[in-house]
């Protein structure tokens, strides 16, 4: 996915909208219209686990984009989860928050940016906004996708999971 644009709803033009609907939600629909017919053939527990966000179940200010198309994965698989049960196919969202890395901190300067704060200023009040008081690493995620995908996960469908340290607002 991509981050999309990032500033006050009358400063995004109607492209860069498209642009992020494209990339974020579309290509998980095409995705799974592709996947469906192989994964309901499987016999191994098949799953898909689609990637949203925190923003997912949260409005966000000044990323209105971003956050719509996070809201659509989760009713998209909210919806093949109903759809898919009664042929054994799981399919789950994982909600990432603030994950330690580089697109993490190009989001945090677009936001510092849009709303005249410091980098550093901003970094700080994402983190007070996680109540465990850290980012979640990419290995996180990791771990959430390999658990899903198990056969531990087997009667685990229609969720959306939040990895986030408790995210309290964005």
């Amino acid at each position: 996915g991509i981050a999309g644009p990032t500033g006050p709803i009358e400063d995004i033009s109607a492209a860069q909208w498209q642009r992020t609907m494209d990339v974020n939600l579309n290509s998980q629909f095409l995705f799974a219209r592709r996947a469906v017919p192989l994964l309901r053939l499987s016999a191994h527990s098949p799953c898909i686990v689609a990637m949203s966000s925190v923003a997912g179940r949260l409005g966000y200010a000044y990323r209105t984009p971003y956050a719509s198309t996070k809201w659509g994965v989760v009713g998209l698989m909210k919806s093949l989860a109903v759809e898919l049960g009664p042929s054994g196919v799981r399919v789950n969202a994982i909600l990432p928050g603030t994950v330690e890395g580089e697109r993490m901190s190009g989001v945090i300067a677009a936001r510092a940016h849009a709303t005249g704060v410091g980098v550093d200023a901003m970094r700080d009040e994402y983190i007070r906004k996680i109540s465990l008081r850290r980012m979640v690493t990419p290995e996180d995620v990791a771990a959430t996708t390999l658990f899903l995908c198990s056969p531990a996960a087997r009667n685990i469908t229609g969720q959306a999971i939040s990895v986030d340290g408790n995210l309290e607002y964005l």
